[in-house]
C-alpha cells in the first residue's frame, strides 16, 4: 500500500489501482521521458515515448493477412541484419583515433560534422556493408550506422573519464585519495568540478581490477572495455518515406498506420525479397490527439514486436529564476518524499506556505525487499547448480537451473515494474504538490553524488535499492507538461542545520523523549525551532533554492536545470521563518481538552407531527430527567411459537429521551403470569 501523509492523517491507495493506472495495453509503462522543454518564452516542445504493441499487419504486395508472430518474424530478420553491419562498424572503429575524430565534431576538410551519426559516419566514410550474398538497401544500411555511431560517440566521455583518471593517478591507495588528490583529477577530467564523486570512484575500481589482473594499469578505455554490443531493434528514425511511413488517421487520432518494408526470408537475395508491410498501432490516452508523431523504433521483446513510438508536445515555459512560490522537496529512506511549499515576499523575506506533505511507501518498499532477498536467494542456489554441474548440459541439475533462472527473471521483472510504479505515482504527487500550492518551481536535492557505503549492511542496502533517479526524471516529465521548472540544489547541511536561523540541531528520538538518541525529530537550541527531521529539510531546500535562483544553470545537452554551487553570502539570507498555525500544534505537552459546544436548540415541529417526549411544542431548554412516559399501543396478536414476553413500559423508566428503546426481556419465563411455554394462545 502506498501512504501520503497530510499532517496527522494519511490517505492510502491500493497498489493495484496504481499499477494498473500506469500500465497501457502493451503491459509496459505508456510514456517514458526522452527529452525536456527549453526555458525560452513562447510555447517550449516535449519529446515523449509510447510503447505500442503490434498485434498484426498486411502484405501489402500479396495482400496477405500477417499475425503478430509473422510480423515479429519479419522484423526480426531484418533487425538481424542491421545488428550484424553495426558489429562490424564497431569492431572496425573502436580505437582512441577513430572515436576521438568523431568526438571532435570536424571532418577531415575541417567542415562540422552532421548532428545525425549515419551522415557524420559517411562523412568521415564509415561505410557499412552487408554479409555476402545477402541484398539489403540503402536505409537498412543507415540503421546500422546510426546505431554504431551513437555508441561510438558515447564511448567519448568515457575516453576522456579514463584518460583523466589515469593521469591523475595517485602514489599511494586510490581508494583513499587525499583533497590535493581529489582536486588533481578534477582538473584532469572535463568538467570534473561539478562530476559526481561515485562516477571517479567507479571508473577508478575499474581501473584497479584491470590492474590486479594484468600487472599494469590500462592504456586507455579501449583496452579497459571491450567494444559495445549492438542491440537488435530497427531506428527507423534515420531512415526517409522509402522504408518507414507512420501516419495518424483523421477520423480516429487514437490509431495510427505504419508502413515498413520488411523482408519476406531470413536471407534476402534481391528486392523481390522484400515488401511493405502495414501495421496498425492503438496509441496510448497518453498521447494527445494535436501531438506531432515520428517514426518509431521497432524492438523484439520476448518474442512479441514492440513500437516505441517518439510525440512531441506543445508545453508552457519553465523559467529558471522570477520565482515567487517554490515547492521543496527532501528524500527519504521510511518516508520516501516529504515536501511544502515556500514563499519569497517582495521583501526577500521566506517564509513556508504550510505544515507540509509526506509521500509515503513503506509497504512498497517492504514489497520491494522480500523480492530483492527472494532474487539473491535465487542467483545463490544457480551458482550452487552451476558449480555442481561443471557446465555440462547433461547433468541432472540441467533442468533444475533452467528452471531456477526463469523464476530469476520473472522476480526481477516484479521489481521493475514495481519500481517504475512506486516512480510515477511519487511524481505525480510531487507535481500535483506544486499545482495545489500554485508553485512555479520544484527543488529537489541533488543527490548523484550519495553512496551506499559506510552506513551499515541494512542502510547501505536501503540506499541502493531506492528509486530516486526514477523519479526525478519522471517528475521533470509530468512538470515541464504544467510549464513548472524542476531544479537541482545541492544537498549539504539540509537536514543539519535549523531552517529559521541555521544554527546546529539537535536530533533525538521523539519530542518527548529529548534524552534519547535518535535522528526522527530535530531542535534548535537557538531559536527555540523544533519539529519533524525531513519537515525543516524540505524548507531549507526551498529557501536554497529561492534564494540561489539567481544561480540556477541548465545544461546543454539534457537541458537539466540545477544550481551547481552554495554562494555561503547568500546562504545566509536562506532562512525560512515557520508556518504560523493558529493553534499550539507543538506536541511538548498533553494535549489540551476541547471545549464541548452546546447543541442548537430543537427545530419547531411541523404541522401535525407529534413532539417528542420530554420537549417543549416550541423552542426552549430541553428538559432533563424522567419525564412523563409517551402513550404506547397495546401488543399486537402473537405468534404461536412467539414465547418472550412483551410486559407493558413502567412510567418513566426510559421515558424523556428521543430513542425509543424497547424495554428488557425477562431472563426467566416464570417472571410473568402469561401463558408458559409449551401452551398454545388462540
Amino acid at each position: 500500500m502506498l501512504g501520503v501523509g497530510y499532517g496527522y492523517w494519511t490517505l492510502t491507495y491500493a497498489i493495484a489501482f496504481l499499477t494498473r493506472s500506469m500500465l497501457s495495453n502493451s503491459g509496459s509503462l505508456s510514456e517514458v521521458v526522452m527529452g525536456g522543454s527549453s526555458a525560452g518564452g513562447g510555447s517550449a516542445g516535449l519529446t515523449s515515448c509510447a510503447r505500442v504493441l503490434i498485434r498484426g499487419g498486411a502484405d501489402e504486395g500479396t495482400g496477405e493477412v500477417l499475425s503478430a508472430r509473422v510480423v515479429a518474424e519479419r522484423a526480426g530478420w531484418c533487425a538481424a541484419l542491421a545488428q550484424e553491419m553495426t558489429a562490424g562498424l564497431l569492431a572496425g572503429h573502436w580505437n582512441p583515433e577513430d572515436v576521438r575524430a568523431l568526438a571532435s565534431g570536424l571532418d577531415a576538410a575541417g567542415r562540422a560534422l552532421p548532428t545525425q551519426a549515419w551522415m557524420a559516419l559517411r562523412r568521415l566514410g564509415w561505410g557499412a556493408a552487408p554479409p555476402e550474398g545477402v541484398h539489403v538497401n540503402d536505409r537498412v544500411a543507415r540503421m546500422a550506422q546510426e546505431q554504431a555511431g551513437r555508441l561510438l560517440r558515447s564511448a567519448a566521455w568515457r575516453d576522456a573519464l579514463t584518460a583523466g583518471v589515469l593521469a591523475a593517478w595517485p602514489q599511494g591507495d586510490p581508494a583513499k585519495r587525499s583533497p590535493a588528490e581529489w582536486d588533481a583529477v578534477r582538473a584532469a577530467v572535463p568538467g570534473g568540478e561539478r562530476m559526481p564523486s561515485p562516477v571517479i570512484r567507479s571508473r577508478t575500481r575499474q581501473v584497479q581490477a584491470f590492474e590486479k589482473g594484468h600487472g599494469r594499469l590500462p592504456a586507455d578505455v579501449f583496452e579497459l572495455e571491450r567494444p559495445p554490443g549492438a542491440g537488435a531493434l530497427l531506428l527507423l528514425s534515420a531512415c526517409d518515406k522509402q522504408e518507414a511511413v507512420i501516419e495518424r488517421y483523421a477520423t480516429e487520432p487514437g490509431r495510427a498506420l505504419l508502413r515498413v518494408k520488411l523482408p519476406s526470408r531470413p536471407d534476402p537475395r534481391s528486392h523481390r525479397d522484400w515488401s511493405w508491410v502495414r501495421a496498425l498501432l492503438v496509441l496510448p490516452p497518453t498521447v494527445p490527439p494535436g501531438a506531432a508523431l515520428h517514426l518509431p523504433a521497432l524492438r523484439i521483446v520476448k518474442g512479441k514486436l514492440r513500437a516505441e513510438v517518439p510525440f512531441t508536445r506543445a508545453v508552457p515555459p519553465a523559467r529558471r529564476s522570477g520565482h515567487q512560490v517554490a515547492l521543496g522537496v527532501d528524500w527519504g529512506i521510511s518516508t520516501l518524499l516529504s515536501a511544502g511549499a515556500a514563499v519569497l515576499g517582495p521583501d526577500g523575506t521566506i517564509t513556508a506556505g504550510g505544515a507540509g506533505a509526506q509521500f509515503r511507501a513503506a509497504g512498497v518498499l517492504a514489497k520491494l525487499g522480500r523480492l530483492r532477498r527472494q532474487g539473491e536467494w535465487l542467483h545463490a542456489k544457480i551458482g550452487h547448480c552451476e558449480r555442481l554441474g561443471g557446465g555440462n548440459p547433461g547433468h541432472p541439475l540441467a533442468g533444475k537451473t533452467a528452471v531456477l533462472r526463469a523464476e530469476a527473471e520473472r522476480v526481477a521483472s516484479r521489481r521493475s515494474n514495481l519500481n517504475d510504479a512506486l516512480a510515477w505515482s511519487a511524481a505525480r504527487w510531487t507535481v500535483d504538490q506544486a499545482i495545489a500550492a500554485g508553485a512555479s518551481v520544484i527543488y529537489l536535492e541533488d543527490f548523484r553524488s550519495l553512496e551506499a557505503r559506510s552506513m551499515g549492511k541494512t542502510l547501505n542496502t536501503r540506499l541502493s535499492q531506492s528509486v530516486r533517479g526514477k523519479i526525478a526524471v519522471r517528475t521533470r516529465y509530468l512538470a515541464a507538461k504544467e510549464g513548472i521548472a524542476v531544479v537541482t540544489v545541492p544537498p549539504r547541511g539540509t537536514s543539519r542545520n535549523c531552517p529559521a536561523c541555521l544554527a546546529a540541531l539537535r536530533h533525538r528520538k521523539a519530542p518527548d523523549r529529548p534524552g534519547e538518541a535518535g535522528w526522527k525529530w530535530a531542535a534548535c537550541p537557538g531559536c527555540g525551532w523544533q519539529g519533524d527531521r525531513d519537515h525543516g529539510a524540505w524548507m531549507r531546500i526551498a529557501a536554497r533554492g529561492l534564494a540561489h535562483q539567481d544561480k540556477t544553470v541548465t545544461d546543454r545537452e539534457s537541458g537539466a536545470m540545477a544550481v551547481g554551487a552554495v554562494d555561503e553570502a547568500i546562504e545566509a539570507r536562506a532562512v525560512a521563518a515557520p508556518y504560523a498555525s493558529p493553534g499550539d500544534r507543538s506536541k511538548t505537552g498533553p494535549t489540551p481538552r476541547r471545549k464541548k459546544k452546546s447543541r442548537p436548540a430543537p427545530r419547531d415541529p411541523l404541522p401535525g407531527q407529534a413532539t417528542w417526549p420530554g420537549r417543549p411544542a416550541s423552542g426552549g431548554a430541553r428538559q432533563h430527567g424522567p419525564g412523563p412516559a409517551a402513550p404506547r399501543s397495546g401488543p399486537g396478536p402473537r405468534r404461536d411459537h412467539d414465547q418472550h414476553p412483551q410486559p407493558a413500559q413502567a412510567p418513566g423508566t426510559r421515558g424523556g429521551t428521543r430513542r425509543r428503546v424497547p424495554p428488557r426481556r425477562p431472563r426467566h419465563p416464570a417472571a410473568w403470569d402469561g401463558p408458559q411455554p409449551g401452551t398454545h394462545v388462540r
